[in-house]
């Protein structure tokens, strides 16, 4: 009679090296603790409007419930059109967005798209993880290139990244505004990156999706700034941010239209494309959020401020309000493992934060809180990590 082996060695290595996210392990670590104020996810503290769920409820109700276009209905492919047009200035066909299942799934599509198992993708960090898991799910071999870090502010070393790039190198993944660390691209960078690509024939994904919480600006530098019209460069953004529509999972992909069929493809063969009723909101979500989407940029301006000032007043964290996206990463003297200390905060001061372990190189000595929230709930949570680090 032959024993079972055990299930876990048959499956394949990438599943199997697959890595827990650090933010999820201190969140379940601390869910449903009363009075827990939660900064450590990248999502607002309110619900998606009213003006976006009514219309995706109607279409339930009106039965729009069957298999639907895979690369998006046409109506939310020319409201992307429209959007980019009114924020990027930007004259983008319908044909060249698609939509997925979440700014995840466009990630992973972009991955599958442009690279082969033992392909390298080389990307800035500290970064959410989940770019660099993507792509070793997806067989390539993710490089990473710290920022560097001085005084508070993070900037690119345009050298560095370029020693990282050797013959295996398919793809540059830039995430400018950034996650976790606020770093915002100049038109400067933006240009010197694409010449880099271009000088090593490289793919770009670009990941956009805080170009609108920028706070110099109505919004921050983009690749449609400097780029030619074929460039080979794919962008991902999702719906998430924006319009509080983190739990719904739609983003999409802006992407040459040559690529049209392959991508359609592989979104058919991961979901087979988003539901309608989700589609029908997305698309009020564009046309009409635009003055939503402007008072979540204030209240996060408000909160970022409050967070900052507040923190850096101690004396003891370095840091700077950070020029976009919704996150303070902070360096808090006298703490070096940031998980433990990710740990110790919640059940000290009952403050939620991500810690830096879980951004890659150059993050462990950090911890990132979402300010996007209710600036009278962050002026209490930084009141607390105040008194936190006063005591440590």
């Amino acid at each position: 009679m032959s024993i079972l082996a055990h299930p876990l060695s048959s499956i394949s290595r990438r599943a199997l090296e697959a890595p827990e996210s650090g933010i999820v392990e201190v969140v379940n670590y601390a869910r449903g603790r009363d009075g827990l104020i939660p900064l450590w996810v990248g999502e607002g503290d309110l619900p998606t409007p009213d003006f976006i769920s009514r219309v995706a409820r109607q279409s339930l109700s009106d039965g729009e419930t069957f298999y639907t276009w895979q690369r998006g209905v046409p109506a939310l492919r020319e409201a992307l059109s429209r959007y980019y047009s009114r924020h990027f200035d930007a004259t983008l066909a319908a044909d060249r967005f698609y939509v997925t299942g979440s700014g995840m799934q466009a990630i992973k599509i972009a991955l599958e798209a442009l690279t082969s198992p033992g392909d390298e993708v080389v990307y800035l960090t500290p970064a959410w993880p989940n770019f660099a898991a993507a792509a070793a799910i997806s067989g390539a071999n993710p490089i990473s290139v710290p920022l560097s870090f001085d005084n508070g502010r993070w900037q690119l070393d345009l050298d560095r990244l370029e020693a990282a790039i050797t013959p295996k190198t398919r793809v540059l993944f830039v995430n400018t505004p950034s996650n976790p660390t606020g770093w915002t691209a100049t038109k400067e960078d933006l240009r010197a990156l694409l010449d880099l690509a271009r000088k090593h024939d490289l793919w770009i994904i670009a990941d956009e999706i805080y170009a609108l919480y920028f706070y110099a600006d109505a919004r921050s530098p983009s690749f449609l700034d400097v780029m030619a019209e074929e460039e080979k460069i794919v962008f991902v953004n999702s719906f998430s941010k924006n319009w509080s529509m983190t739990g719904w999972r739609i983003g999409w992909i802006v992407a040459p239209a040559a690529l049209g069929q392959v991508l359609e493809n592989l979104i058919q063969y991961s979901t087979s494309g988003v539901a309608a009723f989700i589609q029908a909101g997305a698309i009020t979500a564009l046309d009409d959020g635009d003055a939503f989407l402007q008072a979540n940029v204030v209240r996060a301006t408000q909160s970022r401020d409050i967070l900052c000032d507040a923190l850096i007043a101690t004396n003891r964290v370095e840091t700077l309000r950070p020029d976009g996206a919704i996150y303070a990463f902070l360096k808090i003297d006298g703490i070096d493992d940031s998980r433990r200390a990710a740990i110790d905060i919640v059940d000290r001061s009952l403050v939620g934060l991500a810690p830096g372990t879980a951004f890659g190189e150059g993050g462990a000595a950090f911890l990132r809180a979402c300010f996007l929230r209710d600036p009278l709930q962050v002026r209490e949570a930084a009141d607390r990590l105040a008194d936190y680090i006063a005591k440590l």
